[in-house]
């Protein structure tokens, strides 16, 4: 059972990865108002691609 729980756990965070790195602009228009926001949406970017390797690792590491 707890397995289940951390590979769903897992997939959420690839999830919200995924749809951080192709939403990154939108995301920044709609919760951030300064100026610059390219430099906001590639912090996004970013952020979003670690979090989805991190639970594709935890999804890979956990296949017992």
């Amino acid at each position: 059972m707890f397995q289940v729980i951390i590979k769903l756990i897992a997939i959420i965070m690839v999830l919200i990865g995924v749809i951080m790195i192709y939403d990154a602009r939108i995301l920044t228009k709609k919760f951030f108002g300064f100026g610059d926001q390219n430099e906001a949406s590639s912090g996004l970017k970013i952020l979003g691609f670690i979090l989805a390797v991190i639970g594709g690792l935890i999804i890979y590491f956990n296949l017992s």
